[in-house]
């Protein structure tokens, strides 16, 4: 398999997705603006997406993915689908509690998670009603998760990845058209979210009928490897938690602050996630699953290999995109959402928040690389720990640096939070010898800051002859975003080349990344 297409190819697809998320979040924005509804719904969603990460998009992920690819790599074909279907129909009764119990309790759910609200009634009621109608989603999503690491166990990374395009489009085709038939109007948003991830997880079904995987689920508790994935299960879930819970502490102590304050770390913490996703998700998702391949056929070799390549291409990517963000935070958040209700101090606080995200983009990428290597080779007690620790750490910070930052306090608690977390993982792996830090690597890194110094100076100058604000179209403003942004990465692109530094050249001194299946 070739790593740097597949990267490619993954990337790619999910950046389709992004920037529909992006044109959803400015749909959002220009319809309903940045009001108690809107601090409502971004409530209201972000409890089942928190349980989403949890236990499928974290813990399960992390345990599931290395027994499915040791049993596709030592066991036949029907004892493969017989555990998979066991998990599925275990996953379908435990989370079909789950939704019933988190319906049924949707007004303590909210008074947990955003105790502020309990001071506007409406807001309350209104957050509840979202809760309860969206609650769905984490079965759905869930399902659609597991399917998604039995495709990428097979190879398939593109097809999970467009997968969030079919909830985005479902989103943006409901708010603009179907709006005016609900009391309030946010409702719409709720109901748009059940119909997107139903069309996500059958979407999924011709690929894992293609690889002859779609089954129907087994109520056999018993099964072996089913019951391997709940023992490693409880580790990861401990520590996938660890940030959860920090989003929902987090969560506790925005909604006591200004109304709006939800809204504007949304809206950041959307520009953060797009290379995040972009970089860290898409190269995690495929090392993890090579490494996983090489840990279990024991070429220790190829998985430190792998490991070395995942990290310099995260360095290379993330540096220069946590630099842009910083820069033109501003500009970034101007364009893609001032429209309609919108307004001027709306930016200004989305873009406080940004600037101090983008401190801790690059330890937030290079986390999901260090942690692949953990999990790939099943060793999950360690990073639980880093993380709880971490977690404590920035915990006790937030009280003190919301008094200073107010909201944007949170954004610098979670970039404090990566550079922890990073620091220990990086050092634990160094330690362990799959990782190195020589002569050639501080050579590495300052060819690299020279780029970045290179593309800083160059970026500085297209801002001051090609503004991007003194102009009345969305598209004209986006040409010109889009203009800084393609020549400010060639430069730093054509730096690394002259000083010996570029993806094929990382990629050449790992076999020309051809690992075998």
């Amino acid at each position: 398999m070739n790593l740097l297409k597949s990267l490619f190819s993954l990337s790619f697809m999910t950046l389709i997705s992004r920037i529909l998320g992006f044109f959803r979040d400015l749909i959002i924005a220009r319809i309903f603006g940045v009001s108690i509804y809107t601090d409502a719904f971004f409530i209201a969603f972000k409890i089942p997406n928190l349980l989403r990460r949890l236990f499928f998009e974290g813990a399960f992920s992390q345990s599931f993915t290395p027994i499915l690819i040791d049993y596709k790599s030592n066991k036949k074909m029907h004892h493969i689908k017989d555990f998979v279907a066991c998990l599925l129909g275990f996953i379908i009764c435990a989370l079909s509690i789950i939704v019933i119990l988190g319906i049924i309790f949707s007004d303590y759910l909210i008074k947990f998670t955003a105790p502020g609200f309990s001071d506007c009634l409406k807001k309350f009621q209104v957050s509840s009603t979202l809760l309860e109608i969206m609650f769905p989603y984490v079965l759905l999503i869930s399902l659609s998760s597991l399917y998604s690491s039995i495709l990428n166990s097979w190879n398939y990374f593109a097809v999970p990845a467009i997968s969030p395009i079919f909830l985005n489009i479902t989103m943006i085709i409901c708010s603009i058209f179907l709006n005016n038939f609900f009391t309030p109007p946010i409702l719409i948003l709720a109901w748009s979210v059940i119909i997107g991830g139903f069309i996500q997880l059958i979407y999924q079904f011709p690929y894992l009928l293609k690889i002859n995987m779609l089954m129907m689920p087994k109520f056999n508790f018993k099964n072996i490897g089913l019951l391997k994935v709940l023992k490693k299960i409880g580790p990861c879930l401990i520590g996938a938690s660890a940030n959860q819970i920090s989003l929902i502490f987090n969560t506790i102590f925005i909604s006591l602050l200004n109304s709006g304050s939800i809204s504007w770390m949304y809206y950041a913490d959307r520009l953060i996630e797009f290379p995040i996703g972009m970089l860290g998700t898409s190269l995690s998702t495929i090392l993890f699953t090579s490494l996983s391949k090489s840990y279990s056929k024991h070429k220790l070799e190829d998985y430190k290999k792998l490991l070395h390549w995942g990290f310099r291409i995260a360095l290379i990517l993330s540096l220069p995109t946590s630099i842009m963000l910083f820069i033109l935070a501003k500009p970034l958040v101007v364009i893609l959402f001032q429209y309609g209700k919108f307004t001027d101090f709306d930016v200004l606080m989305t873009q406080r928040a940004l600037k101090l995200y983008s401190i801790g983009l690059i330890a937030l990428v290079l986390v999901k690389i260090l942690s692949s290597a953990f999990y790939a080779s099943q060793e999950i007690n360690f990073p639980t720990r880093v993380a709880l620790f971490t977690l404590s750490m920035t915990q006790i910070l937030n009280p003190c640096l919301i008094y200073y930052l107010q909201h944007a306090g949170l954004a610098l608690s979670f970039s404090i939070f990566g550079w922890i977390n990073f620091s220990i993982l990086y050092w634990k792996l160094y330690q362990k010898k799959l990782i190195s830090f020589n002569i050639n690597e501080l050579i590495f890194i300052f060819r690299l800051l020279i780029s970045a110094f290179s593309m800083i100076f160059f970026l500085i100058f297209m801002l001051y002859f090609i503004p991007l604000y003194n102009v009345s179209s969305f598209f004209t403003k986006i040409i010109r975003l889009f203009t800084i942004l393609f020549f400010s990465g060639m430069i730093y692109l054509t730096c690394l080349h002259f000083l010996g530094v570029s993806f094929l050249y990382n990629l050449n001194n790992n076999k020309k990344n051809k690992i075998i299946n």
